[in-house]
């Protein structure tokens, strides 16, 4: 159970906050280039998987089919992480603008991990 649904610390609204902002301020902002292509395509898979099964979790009939979908919340997250950390080190985009998102993107890697800790506990 969530308890802090409908609360700034809601983590539905947080991801959701997370990917629309990433969409908005470091996607859309990539130039596209023959290099950047599947650097795009990447992360937008990555973010919008992490998203779409957040909300499956939320909706899940079990624990075992939350900590299933939590786990695929997980996994893209490290994978947003990658490609986030990827375009900062690579120079895609200016450092001011990618490493906020990097930092949000561990903080929400951290609560996703401990709610499948909890979960299974």
């Amino acid at each position: 159970m969530n308890k802090y649904r409908n609360t700034p610390k809601d983590i539905h609204s947080r991801i959701y906050r997370f990917i629309v902002s990433c969409f908005r301020d470091v996607v859309r902002k990539i130039p596209i280039t023959t290099e950047n292509v599947p650097v795009i395509s990447q992360i937008s898979s990555s973010l919008t998987s992490m998203g779409a099964n957040d909300r499956e979790a939320d909706a899940s009939s079990s624990k075992k089919d939350f900590i299933a979908k939590y786990n695929i919340v997980k996994k893209e997250t490290k994978e947003t992480h990658y490609w986030l950390s990827f375009i900062k080190d690579a120079d895609i985009l200016s450092k001011t603008i990618v490493e906020p998102f990097v930092i949000e993107c561990q903080e929400i890697l951290f609560i996703v991990s401990r709610i499948i800790l909890n979960t299974k506990s």
